[in-house]
């Protein structure tokens, strides 16, 4: 498996369009204004390309910590299962 397709971040068609229709209701609800598709298509694009990174790297540092955890709780558990000897 090669490491760079694991750094891309990829929306499918569904989830575009409701992030998409979601930035719409923002800019009518917060700002009063209607924008069109274009400018939707190109706020998702400018959120994808440079926001996302960010939450999938954080994410990812989230798992590890996550993941060390529960290799401490592992190392823990195995060294409790150990009789006394006599």
């Amino acid at each position: 498996m090669r490491r760079k397709h694991l750094l891309q971040v990829k929306l499918s068609d569904a989830q575009k369009e409701k992030l998409r229709e979601a930035i719409r209701i923002f800019y009518l609800e917060e700002r009063g204004e209607e924008i069109e598709i274009i400018e939707q298509i190109q706020l998702l694009e400018l959120f994808e390309n440079n926001l996302a990174p960010v939450i999938y790297n954080q994410a990812l540092d989230d798992a590890k910590k996550w993941y060390l955890h529960m290799m401490d709780n592992l190392d823990a558990d195995y060294y409790a299962l150990y009789k006394n000897e006599q």
